[in-house]
């Protein structure tokens, strides 16, 4: 069953939806390795940045020794995921910004970019931003479809947000976000 052919109708209250963009959204870190400080940038995107040093690392990494245009893009991204989860979504977007410009291959960037759209509740730019990281194969897919699930409910586009929320769940089985939402809704075929 594809997002197109599907022909029931998914009925969800919107009520958890409040839930979710309180709980923030899903963030997709990208790996480097080309200094200390890069790959330390990286581990505290990807872990949540539990020493609170990430983004002290992060900022020396950009000014520091120089790094290939795609590794330094991916510290922007991994800065902006930093931000993010500070709640500092404007510095997230300059970052993703900053990163797209010396790379625009990183899909990362894009979908990252989309879901510091979506904390802002710019919903309609942050499914725009996401649909073009998609095809550019983000190390973390289900993330993106996590987070365009999130925007689809939010414009009332339940169906959408069924089929993105699925496919969160289908990319990667053992992740529990994507299944707690689909419990949510209720399935009904003509």
């Amino acid at each position: 069953m594809t997002r197109t052919a599907w022909a029931g109708a998914a009925a969800a209250s919107i009520l958890g939806l409040a839930a979710l963009l309180a709980a923030g959204q899903a963030r997709s870190a990208v790996t480097v390795f080309a200094n200390d400080q890069a790959h330390a940038c990286y581990l505290a995107a990807k872990l949540g940045d539990l020493a609170q040093t990430g983004l002290d690392d992060c900022t020396q990494a950009i000014g520091g020794a120089p790094m290939s245009d795609h590794d330094l893009a991916g510290t922007f991204v991994n800065r902006g995921v930093i931000y993010m989860l500070h709640g500092r979504y404007r510095p997230a977007q300059a970052d993703f910004e900053a990163a797209l410009k010396l790379d625009t291959t990183l899909g990362e960037a894009y979908v990252n970019h989309g879901a510091a759209l979506i904390a802002q509740r710019r919903y309609a730019e942050g499914i725009a931003d996401i649909d073009r990281g998609l095809p550019l194969g983000p190390q973390e897919p289900e993330k993106a479809y996590y987070n365009r699930a999130i925007a689809d409910e939010a414009l009332d586009d339940v169906k959408d947000a069924y089929f993105d929320y699925l496919k969160a769940a289908q990319l990667k089985p053992a992740w529990a976000a994507p299944k707690a939402e689909l419990a949510r809704f209720t399935v009904r075929r003509p």
